[in-house]
């Protein structure tokens, strides 16, 4: 069962549905024909993906969910892992009746598991899912002291934690001391929050959500075999630009999916599906819907 509420800009509607374990999922809508389903990333939430679903709205019917604990959806839980998004996943596709699904670094590897156990996915298109090849300790030992700086209310300590944790900002962040970076990051929340508009998903509202994508990469990690047995559509993309460490995922991805394509596009960074703003100046999902449109538009 949905709730509707009036249309929003870019003609969205937004609707909710309810998932396995009763918590609420959002949903946006656009567009009109076959549907998609665009899953935003880490720091993100449905809003940051409008341009691309604008893109794709005149030949399908596109739907940007907010992952729990993000936007308009419900919180968490308590026993939080993939299998949550799993099911959010399926309850929005049930109701939606769409086939095609979009995913983007933790979400990715998150689409790409559904795909593993949810027939309604024909197709997957991912860009660069958070997949690590091993339980790296330096990408996913990050997390206890992220909590503790979290709880200690020293969100922009817990933001360098975690930014340096997955190796998120450019070289030169290794070699500053943490101090003059966590003044900096204070500086840039404390801006942000000053100018943001109602509705604004800032960073200090969505720095909460980063101990659940660092709980979902830890769970996943080492787990490439399994992926064998996805019998959707897979599409690959990453940019010249992206995450090192996630480069390795995307060829033994290649390798272990059975029907698979894969594209790098040049000069693209690992944010380049989202929408341009202050924070991702680098955003260019046009170019990103373009080859999502030409996958799913493709006989099978």
């Amino acid at each position: 069962m949905t709730i509707q509420e009036r249309p929003q800009a870019a003609e969205l509607t937004t609707s909710f549905v309810t998932s396995d374990d009763g918590t609420r999922i959002a949903f946006h809508t656009i567009g009109h024909g076959p549907g998609v389903v665009l899953l935003h990333g880490s720091m993100e939430t449905a809003r940051n993906h409008v341009t691309m679903a604008e893109e794709l709205a005149d030949a399908f019917t596109v739907h940007l969910p907010d992952r729990r604990g993000r936007g308009q959806s419900g919180p968490y839980g308590d026993d939080y892992s993939v299998r949550k998004e799993v099911e959010d996943l399926d309850a929005v596709l049930n109701e939606t009746g769409a086939h095609y699904v979009f995913g983007v670094s933790a979400s990715g590897v998150a689409v790409l598991q559904a795909a593993r156990t949810l027939p309604a996915i024909h197709k997957v298109a991912v860009y660069e899912p958070a997949l690590l090849l091993e339980d790296i300790p330096q990408l996913t030992g990050w997390i206890d002291r992220f909590d503790r700086e979290m709880a200690e209310g020293k969100v922009a300590a817990a933001l360098v934690t975690s930014m340096l944790g997955l190796r998120l900002g450019p070289p030169i962040m290794n070699v500053m001391p943490r101090g003059l970076l966590t003044w900096l990051t204070g500086l840039l929340t404390k801006s942000e929050d000053k100018n943001a508009k109602p509705g604004d998903a800032t960073m200090r509202m969505l720095a909460p959500t980063l101990h659940y994508e660092g709980v979902l990469m830890a769970e996943l990690a080492d787990t490439l075999d399994r992926f064998a047995d996805v019998q959707a559509e897979v599409l690959l993309l990453g940019g010249s630009k992206g995450l090192p460490f996630l480069k390795p995922a995307l060829s033994g991805l290649e390798k272990t999916i059975p029907h698979v394509e894969r594209i790098e596009f040049p000069g693209l960074d690992h944010d380049a599906s989202g929408d341009v703003s202050k924070r991702n100046p680098a955003g260019r999902p046009e170019i990103v819907a373009a080859e999502l449109r030409r996958f799913f538009t493709a006989a099978a």
